[in-house]
């Protein structure tokens, strides 16, 4: 049987099923705004329940008829669903509806694709684009599995789809390898920072709750930021010298959502894993947002796929402006700060931000002057040799006074 793909366009019908046994609501303000960051224009909404997918279709008959028709009604070209798709129902789907048929791990490679600006970001969504086609040849397109024919072709040989899987297993592999090599690099780079004791200070966050805006803040970048989802892909670092701390390293990284897809995860480790290795972890949240515990509890799960979950964090909580709050820091009962209350879009608050951070980080740095006598030439060495004197002056009895910067723990350990 010979079967072709719609090729689709920007009108889309969407679809929204809430199932049987799922803890949470989804959203369809997310997934509409998904769509349109996706450049999509959503026509109509279809929404409902049903106790458990379909096998064949996903929706039932009934469903399948509402659907078509609001496609018929308002000439959409595009059937999105805020679901996860097997190959043969998206291939049944896009059989009866006559267009084009996309699953919710197919909008987001798309957005990714769209929003990838470096080449390593490039390759990351193309590995995770071609592992999403992958499966998509086994089962979804029947007219792959004719053997070629014509001069040269014919006999026993390879069909199509065995050629474009091996084809595909190729550039998959080449991929994996370039990517080896840039987390290798990024390696080197963390290596050296941690050499030069720079603290990694790492903005993570649901999708659209801010961090890029905060980021050009706190470091007078030009990230490029909008009010769209997903609109970092690649992280961006920045330096900053915070009074009374020193410098410091900012990282914009990609935002989270819900369901994010495991294919995108491996993908994106080698940018990942700028957050496994933060010093201290800066989870920006909407504080607007009806439904932010949900947003947060998603976050902290992919922090926990990166193995990020235990690392210290300072929660942020941004676009203050939207319910005209003023500015603040929450302290536990040690009078530690775990939360700071601000305005990335007007700059409210971020004082208070800096304040946090200088609290949080030096209760772990060593940031002090120091004198030491001749007979402790050895410490002396063993700071140098960590890269921690900052600066160094000698006193006329022959002792030098230094400014060190290192981790509290290092310092305990060289002077007991």
């Amino acid at each position: 049987m010979f079967f072709e793909r719609h090729q689709g366009g920007e009108r889309a019908v969407l679809v929204q099923l809430q199932l049987a046994g799922t803890d949470r609501d989804l959203s369809l303000l997310e997934f509409e705004e998904l769509v349109a960051s996706a450049g999509g224009e959503p026509v109509a909404a279809i929404t409902g329940s049903r106790s458990a997918p379909h096998a064949r279709t996903f929706v039932g008959e009934g469903k399948l008829e509402q659907i078509a028709s609001a496609c018929r009604e308002h000439e959409a070209e595009l059937v999105i669903f805020n679901h996860p798709l097997s190959p043969s129902q998206e291939r049944n789907l896009e059989q009866i509806l006559c267009c084009r048929v996309l699953a919710r791990t197919g909008l987001i490679l798309d957005i990714f694709a769209q929003r990838a600006r470096t080449h390593e970001g490039k390759l990351q969504v193309e590995l995770a684009q071609l592992t999403h086609m992958s499966t998509r040849l086994v089962r979804g397109w029947t007219h792959l599995e004719r053997q070629k024919g014509g001069i040269g072709l014919r006999g026993p040989g390879e069909t199509q789809l065995e050629t474009d899987r091996r084809l595909l297993r190729a550039r998959i592999k080449s991929i994996q390898g370039r990517l080896e090599r840039v987390r290798n690099q990024r390696e080197q780079s963390r290596r050296a920072r941690r050499r030069a004791e720079l603290p990694v200070l790492s903005l993570v966050g649901y999708t659209n709750a801010g961090k890029s805006t905060l980021f050009n803040r706190i470091t007078a970048s030009e990230v490029y930021a909008a009010d769209k989802l997903f609109a970092t892909l690649d992280p961006t670092l920045a330096r900053v010298d915070i009074e009374h701390l020193g410098p410091v390293l900012f990282a914009d990284t990609v935002g989270f959502i819900s369901d994010l897809p495991t294919t995108l995860v491996e993908a994106f480790k080698a940018t990942l894993e700028e957050t496994a290795n933060a010093s201290l972890l800066l989870h920006v949240v909407d504080v607007s947002a009806n439904n932010r515990d949900e947003l947060m509890a998603d976050v902290e799960a992919v922090l926990g796929e990166i193995k990020a979950d235990g690392l210290p964090q300072l929660i942020v909580f941004n676009k203050l402006d939207l319910l005209e709050q003023p500015a603040r820091i929450v302290r536990d009962e040690a009078g530690t700060p775990t939360a700071v209350y601000l305005s990335a879009a007007t700059g409210e608050g971020i004082d208070l931000l800096v304040e946090a951070v200088r609290e949080r980080l030096s209760r772990t740095l060593f940031d002090e002057e120091i004198t030491l006598d001749p007979q402790r030439a050895r410490l002396r060495a063993a700071l140098y040799d960590m890269g921690a004197v900052c600066k160094e002056e000698w006193e006329p009895d022959g002792s030098s006074r230094l400014h060190v910067r290192l981790p509290l723990a290092d310092w305990r350990r060289l002077n007991p």
